[in-house]
């Protein structure tokens, strides 16, 4: 007769040989967000190293590109410190002997900190003979030399957006903002936020705002308004989110690419002309 309580296979070493079942990661319903904290693995745009990106505790809601694996806290510079607890960023040490440190300060397309220890500068090599045979290889494009004459883009790279009363600004083209939801296949969606069955926003030339709202008298800037626009589809691109996952459940497998705007920070990407192609609106008194 078989027990109802047979015993659990096991291997040569005691280990349970049943394999567990996998759950995927969810959100719970009260969660003040839809976003899977895990690290958001990416690439670094100027060497091509491996880049982990977390939510931060501290600055305006940007993230924050570590270095994926832990070093010595004795190795890293106080300055340098981070840990993760629960996917969120600290800059600090929590007094354990193991810290992250960011990726800005290995990164060998970039001028070494005034002070690296033989540790980091050893890193740092490592990272730089990656980077050069990703480029023998044809994987990275070594950045091109700055063009002797400045030309005004057609469309601005890092635009300057306004919704929800609120002006931002974006990671990339307004066309290439791309979707954060997670789609069945647990892959972040492809889709770009702007869509074609969606209304639009409109090019228009406001008042250079500083960070406490006042203007600068006599200067404009160019800025994508969607304030003319639904508060449900305000709240889509300030979540950043396809019409096809504007009511979804699905998590976010990547953060938002907004920041807010501030004229002193940015000022590189103010455009004070409209882009080519853009239709201008009105102009904002």
């Amino acid at each position: 007769m078989c027990s109802a309580n047979a015993p659990t296979p096991r291997r040569w070493d005691g280990t349970s040989a049943r394999s567990p079942r996998s759950r995927s990661l969810r959100v719970d319903a009260d969660s003040p967000t839809r976003l899977v904290r895990s690290a958001q693995p990416g690439r670094c745009p100027d060497c091509g190293s491996r880049v982990d990106w977390h939510p931060r505790t501290d600055g305006d809601g940007r993230r924050v590109g570590l270095h994926p694996q832990e070093l010595p806290a004795a190795a890293v510079p106080a300055i340098s410190r981070w840990h993760v607890g629960s996917g969120i960023a600290h800059p600090a040490h929590d007094g354990t002997p193991w810290c992250r440190i960011p990726h800005t300060a290995l990164c060998p397309a970039r001028s070494a900190p005034a002070a690296l220890t033989p540790q980091l500068t050893t890193l740092r090599r490592h990272l730089a003979l990656h980077t050069r045979r990703l480029i023998d290889n044809g994987t990275l494009t070594a950045p091109a030399a700055p063009p002797s004459e400045r030309t005004e883009p057609c469309m601005p790279a890092r635009p300057i957006a306004h919704l929800l009363g609120v002006h931002y600004i974006a990671g990339h083209p307004i066309g290439a903002i791309r979707c954060v939801a997670q789609t069945r296949q647990r892959h972040r969606c492809t889709r770009p936020v702007l869509d074609d069955q969606a209304p639009h926003g409109t090019w228009t030339l406001a008042p250079t705002t500083l960070v406490n709202h006042r203007s600068r008298p006599g200067e404009t800037m160019a800025v994508y308004d969607l304030t003319h626009l639904p508060y449900t589809e305000q709240m889509r691109w300030r979540h950043q989110h396809c019409p096809g996952h504007a009511a979804s459940s699905a998590a976010d497998l990547a953060l938002t690419e907004w920041e807010p705007f501030d004229a002193r920070l940015h000022h590189q990407h103010i455009h004070q002309r409209l882009p080519r192609g853009g239709r201008k609106q009105h102009h904002r008194p």
